[in-house]
């Protein structure tokens, strides 16, 4: 697997190998020692996760305030921008946010340590992504940040006004919400 390190410490893209022939691909999406060995991911997943999404959809930017969750996110059809951004008040890199694309041609996932919101933009006409959880969800304990927080100043590859949930579309600003010490 190649890891690459982000401008975000902890937030990591993973290439997995990929064994490729005229029959289609193989690869493993998951393997507990490859992940410690090779990425230092260490945390055990506990909950597994599914979503379908048109063109054009923004989910996020989510975390769990208590039971926080790590995230181990993948496309496996279509493409997405992927978004990371640092929700640790004390953190050195508080506000800033990384994305990159997923897709199910590049085959890359994402890691999304504890302590980062998460949100994704479905750039293809439908987008399935599948993530692992290093906690279960509580939806007592969910918040968000605005997607479009102009203090996060992430830059989405959007053209006119993303599809949001009502909860999405509610979401408070940086500087107003519910974050991490």
């Amino acid at each position: 697997m190649n890891v690459q390190s982000t401008a975000l410490p902890g937030v990591l893209v993973l290439e997995p190998r990929v064994f490729a022939d005229a029959r289609g691909f193989f690869m493993e999406s998951y393997n507990k020692r490859a992940f410690e060995a090779e990425a230092g991911i260490t945390e055990a997943f506990v909950q597994d996760n599914h979503s379908r999404s048109v063109k054009g959809t923004l989910r996020g930017l989510h975390y769990q305030i208590r039971q926080p969750q790590g995230k181990l996110v993948r496309a496996i059809r279509g493409r997405i921008w992927d978004v990371a951004l640092d929700v640790r008040r004390s953190s050195p890199t508080f506000g800033k946010s990384v994305g990159v694309e997923l897709s199910e041609d590049n085959k890359r996932m994402l890691w999304v340590p504890v302590g980062f919101a998460h949100g994704f933009l479905v750039t293809s006409d439908i987008a399935e992504v599948v993530y692992k959880t290093t906690d279960f969800y509580a939806p007592q304990q969910e918040r968000a940040v605005a997607w479009n927080d102009p203090d996060a100043a992430i830059e989405w590859p959007l053209d006119g006004e993303p599809l949001l949930s009502d909860k999405d579309a509610k979401a408070p600003r940086l500087r107003d919400a519910d974050l991490f010490d």
